[in-house]
């Protein structure tokens, strides 16, 4: 029997309990047991009482992992997980209840160690139309020259048993700037895991007001491109060159659109992405992110 540990870390969110529900309603193929993770980040139990309102037949295992620190919640999840699979979700994610299957038969199909799946922004009414277009708040894994390098932990699925994933942790130097999974999934990568993307195994996240603002979205790009530098194992000289020659054309291509609100933030953002790696380059990301 392989056990499936869905973990969950939270910090101060109401919104864990939906996603306990979620995780519980999964309809596992036969042969595996559903486990799930909760590990609470706050410096009090915060979560506990969450936790324990929620009512499932699936074993709820509560973690108190505290720093504010999504490194340390993480890392606590995989301690107390089980020699089979690991999926992360989101606390403010939910999932249908085909989301695991979907992700293990992927894994199956394409031989990989580890499954990406899309994470869907659910846009609230307010949102600005420019937003709303280019829907710039779901988290879609990315292939590489046709190749899975690494991927975020809001929606994945990865083999513990048998493979080198048991001794690896996520580095708490960046748990609070975020950019720790990536980090991740890249030395796994390079560890000769193989890394897949699924399609069609979705979660779905609720957009908060105060992220539907150019400013946070800017923000957001910049620190993405400085955890890409410095996660991604290559040349520095290299990067630096691409990036500089990738920012260069992107700002050429929004400058046409000035008066296309849509357009110019899709390619202002693609520049401000690629600037993010030049500074990454020239000095790692030091971000207080953790919680926005």
């Amino acid at each position: 029997m392989d056990t499936v540990d869905i973990c969950i870390c939270t910090f101060r969110r109401d919104s864990v309990v939906a996603a306990i529900r979620s995780a519980a309603a999964q309809a596992l193929p036969e042969g595996h047991a559903l486990r799930i993770i909760v590990a609470d980040n706050d410096e009090a139990p915060s979560a506990l009482s969450r936790v324990r309102a929620v009512e499932t037949p699936v074993p709820v295992h509560y973690i108190h992992a505290p720093a504010r620190n999504i490194s340390v919640a993480r890392n606590a999840c995989l301690d107390a997980a089980r020699d089979g699979w690991i999926a992360f979700l989101d606390d403010d994610e939910t999932a249908p209840p085909d989301w695991i299957a979907r992700l293990l038969a992927c894994a199956e199909a394409q031989g990989a160690d580890a499954v990406f799946g899309p994470a869907r922004a659910i846009y609230p009414a307010s949102a600005p139309d420019w937003i709303r277009l280019n829907d710039f708040h779901s988290n879609l894994p990315q292939r590489r020259g046709g190749v899975v390098e690494t991927g975020h932990s809001c929606n994945v699925l990865f083999r513990l048993a048998g493979t080198p994933a048991a001794a690896f942790r996520f580095d708490p130097a960046l748990g609070r700037s975020g950019g720790e999974d990536t980090d991740f999934f890249f030395r796994l990568h390079r560890a000769g895991l193989t890394l897949a993307i699924c399609d069609k195994a979705e979660v779905t996240e609720e957009v908060s007001p105060h992220r539907l603002k150019l400013s946070w979205l800017a923000e957001r790009r910049m620190a993405e491109g400085q955890h890409y530098a410095t996660s991604a194992g290559k040349a520095r000289p290299v990067l630096l060159a691409t990036a500089l020659a990738k920012a260069a054309l992107c700002t050429a291509a929004a400058l046409p659109h000035a008066t296309n609100r849509p357009r110019l933030a899709y390619w202002g953002l693609r520049a401000a992405f690629h600037l993010g790696v030049v500074r990454g380059v020239v000095k790692p990301a030091k971000r207080d992110a953790y919680g926005s």
